[in-house]
């Protein structure tokens, strides 16, 4: 007999019946002047909402992030939804934020990024192409800036701008590998002053973090300002409105500042804004979108990049005091899989068939990867916060494995929920839901870190050895000397990012588990004065990523009849 396979998740999406955007806008509190429609599924939000619902309860804040992943990812964004339609399914009503898609990646290996199966943002389509254009305004502000700068040198270059001490890339929202590094300038005369330079992917732009932390128009302004394209022969900063591009950029970017609405398959509100990069960045969804959600709902949920030690230490450190906003409690997703990986007994590729041996029942490997689960479960209570562990559940598993899950996160100070979200939507996050209430209601107090008045290098110190559990910090001369400038310039009171590997706590890939007695080497330091950041780089980071020998792209069409195929 022949079997009929399992509906993709593109078919689940388009199968889908969608409420008008205003019915769900009307859901979440907000009235039609607040939206713009963008079709019938989309619609930006005016930012006077924010203060038009400053009057309604405050909702519990509560972030979703994971242990560290694995090449194949764990299901985050999936359990986010799948949350969001698990709390509405107990009687709450919810929100949920989280960043808009790549296009990169999405045509890359990764793929999409709206959820699975019945726990999706549709139209999915449409979240995952260009939605309302934010991404192309923010390349075309980032490279607006590129371009004044060259023509400042092309023209005398009167402000003494040293062409070797040029940090303004340019970026491009696909994967393209052959730019990472280029020569402009090059042909005649009129064509410019040739020099080294290089393409990152849109989402590694300061424009997009300038985006994302942004609390107004007027804030998002001042930061584009703020932004330093490179040094003078002098070592002098030179930034965005020193070369009178700010206005411009800001020009570019006013529309793309308001969040959009979109809908869960069950018609829950989700806002859709930003897209920092997970590594070098911020890795979070906006602030003027969290500041919608917390007065338009009873929770609103975040979702935070990469692992708790990634993502979620820059939501509580950088984007939460920036916002003025305390999270409740934070979901800590985890699979099967993922620990059996980090016993370090099997090799998983993205893009490959799981081993089958990694398939059969054996809670011994996943015993052998909870050292990873549990150091996670530490970051997250040493900012003060209650963890909750959401197992996502794969067809693969067994009870047994999740057994041995629940022992050791409960051990661990965590409530812990299985999750079916994938296959019965918010009936099968019910669980989960309940789990995340009770732990809202917890009594808690927030706790950073470091202080914002500590200097560059203890901040750095402090995430180094609360967060990743390292021993200490090792930095390069040029490093040091870096530090050293930035805080004469006054950059010592911005908070710290630590760029480093999301494949392992520690700055080493190959290291798994919960590695100790090891010390976070920094290489080079670099400000991002416009996002309000210094951030330190440990590894070597890839800002543009590249095309696998089978990308998603060469399966992506439109069939007969004008529909998208091979999305996923």
């Amino acid at each position: 007999m022949p079997t009929t396979s399992p509906p993709s998740d593109l078919e689940i999406a388009r199968a889908a019946t969608l409420l008008p955007i205003a019915e769900v806008a009307e859901a979440a509190g907000l009235r039609p002047e607040h939206i713009e429609p963008h079709g019938r599924h989309v619609a930006k939000i005016e930012l006077a909402a924010i203060d038009d619902l400053a009057d309604r309860p405050r909702a519990k804040y509560v972030v979703i992030t994971a242990i560290t992943p694995t090449p194949l990812g764990e299901g985050k964004t999936t359990t986010s939804v799948g949350l969001a339609q698990g709390l509405q399914h107990i009687g709450k009503r919810s929100i949920l934020a989280i960043r808009q898609p790549s296009m990169g990646p999405t045509f890359g290996i990764k793929g999409g990024a709206a959820g699975a199966g019945r726990s999706q943002v549709v139209p999915m389509e449409t979240l995952n192409l260009h939605l309302t254009g934010d991404f192309h305004a923010v390349t075309a502000a980032h490279n607006m800036l590129a371009a004044i700068v060259d023509n400042h040198l092309h023209h005398g270059n009167q402000l003494g701008l040293d062409p070797r001490n040029i940090a303004w890339r340019r970026v491009l929202d696909v994967n393209d590998r052959s730019l990472r590094n280029i020569v402009v300038g090059l042909g005649a005369r009129v064509d410019g002053v040739p020099r080294q330079a290089g393409f990152d992917i849109t989402a590694a732009s300061e424009v997009m973090v300038i985006l994302a932390l942004s609390t107004s128009l007027r804030d998002m302004r001042a930061r584009l300002g703020r932004i330093v394209v490179g040094y003078t022969y002098a070592g002098e900063p030179v930034t965005a409105e020193d070369l009178h591009a700010a206005g411009a950029m800001a020009v570019i970017m006013k529309e793309a500042l308001k969040p959009n609405l979109m809908q869960t398959i069950e018609h829950g509100p989700v806002l859709i804004h930003a897209g920092p990069f997970g590594n070098i960045a911020t890795g979070n969804s906006s602030i003027v979108a969290d500041r919608v959600g917390i007065h338009a709902a009873d929770y609103l949920l975040t979702e935070a990049g990469f692992g708790s030690d990634m993502g979620a230490e820059r939501f509580f450190n950088v984007k939460c005091r920036v916002a003025g906003l305390q999270p409740d409690a934070a979901v800590l997703v985890v699979t099967v899989r993922a620990l059996k990986t980090h016993s370090g007994r099997y090799r998983v590729v993205a893009g490959k068939p799981l081993p089958p041996e990694m398939i059969e029942e054996n809670p011994d490997d996943v015993r052998a990867g909870l050292a990873n689960l549990v150091k996670h479960i530490e970051i997250v209570r040493s900012f003060g916060v209650s963890p909750v562990v959401a197992i996502n559940r794969f067809p693969t598993d067994f009870d047994s494995e999740h057994d041995v899950i629940r022992a050791a996160a409960e051990a661990a100070g965590a409530r812990v929920a299985v999750a079916t979200h994938v296959v019965d939507g918010g009936a099968g996050a019910a669980d989960l839901a309940e789990a995340v209430v009770a732990a809202c209601a917890e009594e808690h107090e927030f706790t950073p870190t470091y202080p914002m008045d500590a200097c560059l290098t203890d901040k750095i110190e402090a995430v180094a050895t609360k967060v990743y559990g390292a021993d200490g910090v090792d930095y390069t001369p040029a490093a040091a000397r870096d530090l050293a400038r930035f805080e004469e310039l006054g950059y010592g009171a911005f908070p710290v990012v630590i760029a480093k590997t999301h494949l392992s706590i520690s700055s080493d890939p190959t290291l798994r588990g919960a590695p100790t007695g090891w010390r976070l080497p920094v290489r080079e330091v670099r400000a991002a004065a416009g996002a309000g950041y210094v951030y330190a780089i440990a590894g070597d980071m890839r800002t543009m990523p590249g095309l696998s020998s089978a990308p998603a792209a060469m399966s992506i069409d439109l069939d007969d009849d004008g529909e998208i195929v091979g999305l996923f």
